[in-house]
């Protein structure tokens, strides 16, 4: 991919441009890490279906929140990033003033949530109820906020006081208010097809004196994507996510989840990439293969 624009930050999947005093463009790579570290290898479509679902997202949460996409169309990029490589997985936006929380909503009982419960009976500091199992839909959505970890840290769970504490009490609460609407209605509209959304992770920012919803939304990078029909509370559900590299890299002896990963199997590699593309067609009802920079 060639762009000829000021490289802002590289993160583990995506590239953040300089697109003008307004404008960022942000390229979605078929990159993947598991346990922050990225992989040598790529999952095929990977960057598209991220950016493709992060369209859709924002199409449908428009009532819910503003947002900072303004095209994925290659026409309306500016000089410098006219490649056809970028098809389908680029994102003109505006730029925003960007919380220094994430916001996330939890659904369900699982990853480190279930095991803080399992410990300590509460999730991110906050009691619930005794006797629930893995993977229990929980009593109603809830908003467990995380610190944003300099490079190579890890982010810190919070509670709601907290990211008080760091946004002010206004701010917390209205980023909260957005978090919960978009997962509630994200989660009702995936539900009907036959995926839970388990947890997902929000980037919210400043636009113009508005809290808008940044970055990717309610991609199988950001969220847990379960088959409905694969649900049951006290098992760990199958997801349209990276799950198959995880699964693989933790069953590997003598690898310490430090640089260099081990390689992954062409048939992890082809499983995940699977995942990712049902994902999408699954929820968006839409074909991957409509969808610009296909081959």
């Amino acid at each position: 991919m060639k762009v000829d624009l000021p490289l802002l930050n590289t993160g583990k999947v995506r590239a953040i441009y300089d697109a003008g005093p307004d404008h960022l463009l942000m390229v979605a790579s078929d990159r993947i890490s598991a346990f922050d570290v990225v992989m040598a290898e790529t999952i095929p479509d990977k960057g598209r279906v991220l950016t493709a679902m992060s369209a859709f997202w924002f199409e449908l949460l428009a009532d819910v929140a503003p947002n900072h996409l303004v095209s994925t169309d290659l026409a309306d990029f500016p000089d410098g990033a006219h490649d056809p490589s970028l098809a389908g997985r680029t994102m003109l936006t505006r730029r925003a003033e960007m919380l220094p929380v994430e916001c996330i909503v939890r659904g369900y009982l699982t990853g480190s949530a279930w095991k803080e419960y399992q410990a300590d009976g509460t999730m991110h500091g906050q009691e619930l109820p005794d006797g629930l199992l893995e993977s229990d839909r929980l009593p109603e959505p809830v908003f467990t906020p995380s610190t944003k970890a300099e490079m190579g840290d890890h982010d810190e769970n919070i509670d709601f006081a907290r990211a008080v504490e760091i946004l002010g009490e206004d701010v917390a609460e209205q980023a909260r208010a957005i978090a919960l609407a978009a997962y509630r209605k994200g989660a009702d509209w995936a539900r009907e097809r036959g995926i839970i959304i388990a947890d997902t992770k929000f980037e919210l920012g400043w636009i113009e004196g508005e809290l808008a919803i940044c970055d990717e939304v309610l991609t199988p990078d950001s969220s847990r994507f379960w088959p409905a029909a694969d649900w049951k509370p006290g098992t760990t559900p199958p997801s349209f996510d990276k799950q198959p590299v995880r699964d693989w890299l933790a069953a590997v002896e003598g690898w310490d989840k430090t640089p260099p990963p081990p390689a992954l199997p062409d048939e992890v590699v082809e499983a995940t990439a699977t995942r990712y593309r049902e994902a999408y067609e699954r929820i968006c009802g839409r074909s991957l293969a409509d969808w610009p920079g296909g081959t």
